[in-house]
C-alpha cells in the first residue's frame, strides 16, 4: 500500500479542506510544534483504510473524528496496492444529539493512468460501500487493521511492539501474513469433504437398498405378463360391444319408467288454492267496502274546504302578532328610559357631592404643603442659627450679628411630610372620583335622552285586548281546519287501502285462473292423448276446479299401474346386465385386472389399455432401476474412496503443533531476514536470534563477543534499529509488497548519539529500499536530515500543512 493523494476536510485538528500529494516523494517528515496535526495526517491514513485511528483507544470508535465545534467532516485517499490504483472515500456527520457517526464510505478501483487531480473520477468498477468497505480495504492491503499499525502504520509507543511481543501473539500476526491459516482452511475443507463423501455414499446406499428388487427374475415375470395382458386387450371387443347393448336397453327402459313417474308425479302435486271457495263473496264485499269509503271521503273533502274559507275570512294573523310585538317594545322602551332618567339624575346628585369632596381635599392639602413649608424654614433656621457668630455678617441679610438669635427646637419634620403624602393621597382620590363621576353622569344622560327620543319616534299603540282576541279566533278557526284536514286524510288511508285489497282479491282469482290453466297445460303434455283433461269453461272458478281434480283422481290409478309395469321391465334388463358384467370381470380378475363393479365398457376398456401400459412402464423401470443399481454401486465405492483419502489428510492435519511448527519456522526465516538487515544497519554489532525454549526474539551483540542478549536490554536508538528491521522483514513477507512505512515515534526523548543513530538509520534505509518511509518528529536535528519535509502548524483557524524540500 503506497499513498499518492491524501485530502482532509474538517477532519481532526484540520477545520479546512487541505490535500497532501505523496506522488513524488520517498523519504520525507512531519514535522511541527507539539499539538500542531503532525499525527493527525497519519491518522487520517488510517481511518481512510479502517475507519478508525490507534490514538483513539477503542477500534471502531470515531467521536474523535470531528472537532466539537464541527458538524461534517470528509477523508479521501488515493492509493497503490499490488500494482492497482484504488480510491477511499469516508465523510463523517454529527447528528442532532451530538453523536459522531459515518455518514458515507466508499471504496473504488481507479484509473491508474488518469491524473491525481481526477483520480476519484476515474472509477474503473466499485468495491464497497458502507460498513462493507473496512473488509474490503483489509483485502486490499492483505492486513487487518491490528496488524497494519504493526507493520505498516507504527504509532506513537508501539513502534517495539512485535520486537517486545509475546510468542502466542507474534503467531497470530505470522499466520495472517504468510497465509498459514490456509493449511486449517485446508483441514476443514478436507474434514466437509470426508463428511460430504459419507453422507452420498450412504445416500447411495440407501438408494441402492430401495431397488433391491430390481433382479433378473422380476424382468422376466414382467415380460410374461404384458404380453398375457395384450392378448387379453385383442380379444374383449365381442364381450364389450355386449355390455353397451345391455347399458342401451336399461336407459331405454329408465326413460320409460321416468315418462310415467313424471306424469304420475304432476298429478299428484295437483291442488286446488285454499282461497278458490271464498274468492266470489271476497271480491264482491271488497267492491262494497270501496265505494262506502269513497262516499266519506267526498263529505270530509267539503267539510275541509269551508273550515279553510272560514279561517282565510279571518284574515292574516302576522298583522295582528306584528302589533302585539310592537305594543310589547314601546312598554320595555317606557321602562328602559325612566329607569336611566332616574340613574342620570343619582349621578348628577354623587357628582355635586365628589365636587365637595374634591374642593374640600384640595384645601386639605394647600394646607399640609403651607405647614411643611413653614416646618421646613423652622429647621433651616434652627440650623442657620446654629452656625452663627456674633460680629461676623449674618448670611441672609449681610449685616453683622450683635446678638444670636434664640429658636425653640421645631417640630419633627417626618410628621409632617406623612401628612402631606395623606393629604395628596385623598387629593388624588377625590379628584379621581370626580372625573370618574363626571363620566357616568355625562353618559347616563345622554343614554336617558337617546331613550326618550325613540320613544317619541315610536307610532301610536293599538289597543291589546282587541289584538289578543283577534289572534284567539284566528287559532280556534285553524284548530278546526286542522281537525277537519286529519279526519280526510284517514279517511282517505282507509280508501286506499280498501283499493288495495279490492286490487289483491281480484290478483289472487287471476292468479287461481293462471294456476288452474298451467296445472291442465302439464297434464295435457304429460298424459295420454286418448284421456285428455275436461275443457275450461271461465265463468265458476270453483267449478273449474273441481271438475279438474275429479279427472286427475282417473288419470292417477292408470298412471300407477303402468308405473309397475315398467319398473319389472327395468329390474330385468338390469340382471342381464349384472351377469354379463360379472363373467368379464372374473377373465379382469385373472390377469390382475381390477375394475369396480359398476364401471363401463369403455371403463373396462381403458382399465385393461391401463394394465398394458402400466406393465409396459414397470418393465421399462425395472430395466432403467437395474442399470441406476449399478451405477449406484460404482458410486458408493467411489465415494467410500474419497471419503478415506480427506479423512487421511485431515488427519495429517489436525496435529496441535502443525501451526507451531509452521510459525516457528517462518519467524525463523523472518528472524534471519531482519538480522541481516540489522547488522547493515548497525555496521556489524548487532543481529537477532531466536531462544532456543522460550523462543523469544534476542540480540547478539558482536562487540560483546556475541554475547546473547534480551531484546528489551537495548537502548532507544538499538531498539529503534530492531524494531524497524522487523518491521522490514515483516513487510517482505506478506504476499502483496506493502510499500511504504509510516514512523509515528517520539523521537524528543532520545539523546544526541541515539537521535544520530536512528536518523543514520532510516538515511540508509531510504537509501536502499524501494518504498515510501514517512516519519512524524518535531525534533529539528532529525527533520533537518530529511529531504521532503512537510511543515504543519496551527492557528486559530485550525491545523495546516505545507510542503517544503532542503535546497
Amino acid at each position: 500500500m503506497r499513498p499518492l493523494l491524501l485530502h482532509l476536510d474538517h477532519f481532526g485538528s484540520f477545520r479546512e479542506p487541505v490535500s497532501v500529494d505523496f506522488s513524488d516523494t520517498e523519504y520525507f517528515a512531519l514535522v511541527g510544534p507539539t499539538g500542531a496535526g503532525k499525527s493527525t495526517i497519519i491518522d487520517a491514513i488510517c481511518f481512510a483504510l479502517y475507519g478508525t485511528v490507534p490514538r483513539w483507544g477503542r477500534e471502531g470508535a470515531v467521536a474523535h473524528a470531528l472537532a466539537p465545534s464541527v458538524t461534517a467532516g470528509k477523508v479521501a485517499m488515493v492509493f497503490d496496492s499490488d500494482g492497482r490504483r484504488y480510491g477511499v472515500v469516508r465523510a463523517m456527520v454529527r447528528d442532532a444529539k451530538g453523536a459522531v457517526r459515518t455518514k458515507e464510505a466508499r471504496l473504488d478501483e481507479l484509473d491508474p493512468a488518469a491524473p491525481l487531480s481526477g483520480a476519484f473520477e476515474a472509477v474503473v468498477r466499485p468495491l464497497a460501500e458502507g460498513e462493507n468497505v473496512t473488509p474490503e480495504a483489509q483485502q486490499v492491503t492483505g492486513l487487518e487493521y491490528r496488524f497494519f499499525t504493526q507493520c505498516v502504520v507504527l504509532p506513537q509507543g508501539r513502534f517495539a511492539e512485535f520486537l517486545h511481543a509475546a510468542p502466542r501473539e507474534r503467531q497470530d500476526l505470522l499466520v495472517q501474513l504468510l497465509d498459514a491459516d490456509v493449511y486449517e482452511r485446508i483441514r476443514q475443507r478436507a474434514a466437509r469433504e470426508e463428511e460430504t463423501a459419507k453422507q452420498d455414499a450412504s445416500f447411495a446406499r440407501d438408494q441402492l437398498a430401495k431397488l433391491s428388487g430390481a433382479t433378473d427374475e422380476a424382468e422376466r415375470e414382467l415380460t410374461a405378463r404384458l404380453a398375457a395382458l395384450r392378448r387379453l386387450a385383442g380379444t374383449m371387443g365381442a364381450d364389450l360391444d355386449l355390455l353397451r347393448a345391455g347399458e342401451a336397453d336399461i336407459r331405454l327402459a329408465e326413460q320409460e319408467r321416468a315418462a310415467v313417474a313424471e306424469r304420475q308425479s304432476v298429478l299428484s302435486g295437483l291442488r286446488m288454492p285454499a282461497a278458490v271457495p271464498t274468492l266470489a263473496s271476497a271480491r264482491r264485499a271488497a267492491a262494497e267496502s270501496v265505494e262506502t269509503l269513497a262516499a266519506d271521503v267526498a263529505r270530509l273533502e267539503a267539510d275541509e274546504h269551508e273550515a279553510y274559507e272560514a279561517l282565510a275570512a279571518l284574515g292574516d294573523r302576522g298583522a295582528s302578532r306584528a302589533a302585539l310585538a310592537a305594543l310589547d317594545a314601546r312598554e320595555r322602551l317606557e321602562a328602559e328610559a325612566t329607569r336611566a332618567r332616574a340613574a342620570a339624575t343619582s349621578a348628577v346628585a354623587f357628582l355635586e357631592g365628589a365636587a365637595t369632596e374634591q374642593a374640600a381635599a384640595e384645601q386639605a392639602l394647600a394646607t399640609a404643603e403651607d405647614q411643611r413649608e413653614r416646618l421646613r424654614d423652622a429647621h433651616a433656621a434652627t440650623h442657620l442659627a446654629n452656625r452663627l457668630e456674633v460680629g461676623r455678617p449674618c448670611p441672609v441679610c449681610r449685616h453683622p450679628i450683635s446678638e444670636l438669635p434664640r429658636h425653640e427646637p421645631p417640630a419633627d419634620i417626618r410628621a409632617a411630610d406623612r401628612a402631606l403624602a395623606n393629604a395628596r393621597e385623598r387629593a388624588q382620590r377625590a379628584r379621581a372620583a370626580h372625573a370618574k363621576a363626571e363620566t357616568s353622569a355625562s353618559m347616563l344622560a345622554t343614554q336617558a335622552t337617546r331613550l326618550e327620543s325613540e320613544l317619541a319616534a315610536l307610532p301610536a299603540p293599538g289597543d291589546r285586548a282587541e289584538l289578543e282576541a283577534r289572534l284567539a279566533a284566528v287559532a280556534k278557526a285553524d284548530e278546526l281546519a286542522a281537525q277537519v284536514r286529519t279526519a280526510v286524510r284517514a279517511a282517505r288511508g282507509e280508501l286506499d287501502r280498501a283499493r288495495v285489497e279490492a286490487e289483491r282479491v281480484v290478483r289472487q282469482a287471476e292468479s287461481a285462473w293462471r294456476t288452474l290453466e298451467a296445472a291442465r297445460d302439464r297434464l295435457l303434455v304429460s298424459g295420454a292423448q286418448d284421456d285428455p283433461p275436461p275443457p275450461l269453461v271461465r265463468e265458476d272458478l270453483h267449478r273449474a276446479w273441481t271438475e279438474l281434480l275429479g279427472w286427475r283422481d282417473r288419470a292417477a290409478q292408470s298412471a300407477r299401474a303402468a308405473l309397475a309395469e315398467r319398473e319389472e321391465q327395468l329390474t330385468r334388463a338390469r340382471a342381464r346386465l349384472a351377469a354379463d358384467r360379472r363373467g368379464l370381470a372374473e377373465r379382469l380378475a385373472e390377469h390382475g385386472v381390477a375394475a369396480p363393479p359398476d364401471a363401463t365398457p369403455d371403463q373396462l376398456g381403458a382399465a385393461v389399455a391401463t394394465a398394458v401400459a402400466r406393465a409396459d412402464s414397470a418393465l421399462d423401470r425395472l430395466k432403467e432401476e437395474r442399470r441406476r443399481a449399478a451405477d449406484l454401486e460404482n458410486r458408493i465405492t467411489m465415494k467410500e474412496h474419497e471419503a478415506k483419502v480427506a479423512h487421511e489428510l485431515a488427519l495429517r492435519l489436525r496435529a496441535n503443533a502443525f501451526e507451531r511448527w509452521l510459525c516457528a519456522e517462518a519467524l525463523a526465516v523472518l528472524v534471519a531476514s531482519a538480522s541481516d538487515t540489522l547488522r547493515e544497519l548497525s555496521d556489524g554489532q548487532y543481529e537477532l536470534a531466536l531462544a532456543d525454549k522460550t523462543g523469544d526474539i534476542e540480540v547478539i551483540d558482536h562487540g560483546e563477543a556475541g554475547m546473547r542478549r534480551s531484546a528489551r536490554t537495548l537502548s532507544g536508538g538499538e531498539t529503534f534499529q530492531a524494531a524497524l528491521a522487523l518491521a522490514l522483514a515483516l513487510s517482505g513477507a506478506v504476499a502483496r509488497r506493502l510499500d511504504s512505512i509510516f514512523l509515528d515515534e517520539g523521537f524528543g526523548t532520545l539523546d544526541p548519539a541515539t537521535l544520530d543513530t536512528v536518523a543514520t538509520t532510516l538515511e540508509r534505509l531510504a537509501a536502499g529500499q524501494e518504498r515510501m518511509i514517512g516519519l512524524v518528529t518535531h525534533v529539528p536535528a532529525l527533520a533537518e536530515r530529511v529531504p521532503v519535509r512537510f511543515e504543519v502548524r496551527r492557528d486559530a483557524k485550525g491545523s495546516h500543512v505545507r510542503k517544503a524540500g532542503i535546497q
